[in-house]
């Protein structure tokens, strides 16, 4: 494990394309990670340093943290690269952050309805009545935004792992996607409950090209990674790749021969996920997105209270308040709030998060063999509660 103390500079990485997939078995082994060390005159983060500690092991193949704020500053990064050559994890990688779009799709939505582009009281279907039908007439653009819009998922072809490994390359069109959601009927009235999807952020995607009448990618680099210099940020569009330095995404399934193990998966379209899940990024980048936006640099004003306003309705799974915002979650961990967005794609498991005041920011991303399944990484939930503490 490497660890360093201090903010770093975001590199600018060397453009390249990722090589294409590799089955290994699920005794596959690497060399150990380097022993931690601290910098000099500087105090240990243990729990941190605890969190990545061992990597890599049977769920995480590597994981890359910085943690900032008024309360200090801890860098690191465990694991490998990938599990064949078993060299260390490249801190600078870049990595699919999944979920973690939501964030940038929200910042620019409320961003266009500072400038009056969209109203977020206004029905979608008033802005996309070509694709909106009237049985979902009255959702507002904020209720897709906080996942109280009550619009079903959509269908994809294939339900396990391994059919979505095998239908991996599939190009999926956003339009497409919001038309066989609205095909089906409300899971509830709008604004009645609340249901986390990816389907209410595709349509504000469609929104904001519709509104702009530009893409929705142009739209999030010149609003955002732009202004914020964020270099190693980038939208794949249709390649499966991941370009310039990244560290390899592994995931447990049914292999070829019949037995279980693990598969490199780390070439895999995206086009799923669009403007709900579909960014690459590094932690360097995600940090300066992340202490921007929580400073107000982001989304100005009034409307950036939406980011930190949950709606007062109940989840339609746990009955539990509702933990979404505009844009971000809520959890509260030792003992205060904390903000933020977790992402996953199959491989990739990522995280950004920040108490309201900016005090202690944590951006991370873990290469989990574990990743959209059913419960948190336990690599990640160590470092999220190295960093906050326990729930």
């Amino acid at each position: 494990m490497k660890t360093r103390t201090g903010l770093l500079t975001a590199a600018v990485l060397v453009m390249g394309i990722a090589a294409g997939p590799s089955v290994l078995p699920a005794t596959a082994s690497a060399p150990a990670a380097p022993s931690a060390r601290s910098a000099p005159g500087q105090s240990p983060h243990a729990a941190l340093e605890a969190a990545v500690a061992g990597l890599p092991h049977a769920d995480t193949t590597a994981a890359l943290v910085r943690v900032g704020g008024k309360e200090g500053t801890w860098h690191g990064s465990s694991g490998v690269h990938d599990l064949r050559t078993g060299r260390p994890a490249d801190p600078a990688a870049r990595f699919r952050a999944g979920s973690v779009t939501k964030v940038f799709t929200a910042a620019v939505a409320l961003q266009l309805a500072e400038e009056g582009l969209l109203d977020l009281d206004r029905s979608a279907r008033s802005q996309l009545p070509d694709l909106i039908p009237a049985a979902y007439a009255g959702v507002t653009v904020r209720q897709l935004l906080d996942h109280t819009h009550g619009i079903p998922a959509p269908d994809f072809p294939g339900t396990t792992v391994e059919e979505r490994y095998a239908d991996r390359f599939r190009v999926h069109d956003p339009r497409d996607m919001v038309r066989s959601a609205v095909s089906k009927k409300p899971e509830f009235a709008p604004g009645e409950r609340q249901h986390y999807l990816n389907i209410g952020y595709t349509v504000v995607g469609l929104l904001i090209e519709r509104v702009t009448h530009d893409s929705y990618e142009h739209q999030v680099a010149r609003r955002v990674l732009a202004p914020l210099g964020l270099r190693d940020t980038y939208f794949p569009g249709t390649n499966p790749h991941i370009t310039g330095p990244h560290n390899h995404g592994y995931q447990t399934m049914r292999l070829d021969d019949g037995t279980t193990g693990l598969r490199d998966v780390t070439v895999w379209g995206t086009t799923d996920g669009w403007a709900a899940g579909d960014i690459v990024s590094t932690t360097a980048d995600l940090e300066t997105f992340t202490r921007a936006l929580f400073r107000g640099r982001v989304v100005r004003g009034p409307l950036l209270e939406e980011m930190f306003t949950l709606p007062e309705v109940t989840d339609v799974e746990t009955g539990e308040p509702a933990a979404y915002s505009v844009g971000l979650s809520m959890k509260v961990l030792g003992g205060r709030e904390v903000w933020g967005k977790t992402g996953g794609r199959w491989g990739y498991n990522a995280a950004i998060a920040s108490t309201r005041d900016g005090s202690r920011t944590l951006v991370c991303s873990v290469n989990s063999t574990d990743a959209k399944g059913q419960g948190m990484n336990r690599t990640a939930e160590s470092i999220m509660v190295a960093a906050y503490g326990r729930p």
